[in-house]
């Protein structure tokens, strides 16, 4: 499996960003996406994840800010982060999860500046 993600980039405090992440290869019908994001100095974390029975999870930090979705049919998950803050700002991971496995794409770094 195979993870393209893209969409971040710099932003002010207060903008937006919508990172997208699409996977390929052996897809299975029963899985979980999402993104993790790691500041400099700090332990990578859970931002979101959509599992594909629909349900979703946030941290606290970020929720009524961002908003986790999916395209099931293309294999494609979307992370809209919206109210963006300065503590926002990391490299962000997508992942793929499925049969046992997890899967990770490539980091892309999103900057908030104050």
């Amino acid at each position: 499996v195979q993870l393209q993600a893209s969409g971040g980039g710099l932003v002010q405090d207060g903008g937006s960003l919508r990172l997208s992440c699409a996977a390929s290869g052996r897809i299975f019908s029963i899985n979980v996406m999402g993104w993790y994001r790691q500041a400099p100095g700090k332990q990578r974390e859970l931002v979101a994840r959509i599992f594909s029975g629909g349900s979703v999870n946030y941290r606290d930090s970020v929720k009524g800010r961002f908003t986790i979705s999916r395209d099931t049919a293309n294999n494609t998950v979307y992370l809209q982060m919206n109210s963006l803050k300065p503590e926002d700002t990391a490299v962000y991971y997508c992942y793929r999860g499925q049969s046992g496995e997890v899967y990770w794409g490539q980091g892309t770094l999103v900057t908030v500046s104050s």
